[in-house]
């Protein structure tokens, strides 16, 4: 979908294989997103761009990759422009979450990759935004 130009993704590759990727596009590429009532009652500003979600195969899960593909993400929006933009990281707090549900990265690696938080979004999610200055 990426190479045939449907789907906007940092992809992360091993040889030809892409085994994570960060999914990104401006708000109406991306309109569904969780808890989008409570998202949108309460929204301040509209962002130029959204990373919706973080993607690593199992086979290489903590090993840094969605770090990678969130760094991926950002230079491909500096790359067309930059502009604001914003993730949607989980709260994972003192409890170990299962990595299948933290589908988009957590909060601690958003504030890793300057992104301030904002606010809470839903029961564990959060929304986090920085500024992308352009390539």
């Amino acid at each position: 979908m990426v190479e045939a130009g449907v789907a906007h993704a940092a992809l992360v590759m091993v040889g030809d294989e892409a085994i994570a990727w960060a999914e990104y596009g401006t708000p109406d590429e991306l309109p569904n997103i969780h808890h989008s009532k409570q998202y949108l009652a309460e929204a301040d500003v509209m962002p130029d761009y959204r990373i919706t979600c973080i993607f690593v195969d199992k086979r290489y899960r903590r090993q840094q990759y969605a770090k990678v593909a969130l760094a991926g993400a950002l230079d491909l929006i500096a790359a067309q422009g930059g502009g604001v933009v914003e993730g949607y990281p989980h709260e994972i707090g003192e409890k170990r979450m299962n990595n299948s549900f933290v589908y988009n990265g957590t909060r601690t690696m958003y504030e890793q990759a300057g992104f301030e938080f904002v606010r809470s979004k839903g029961l564990k999610n959060t929304v986090m935004r920085r500024t992308v200055q352009p390539a």
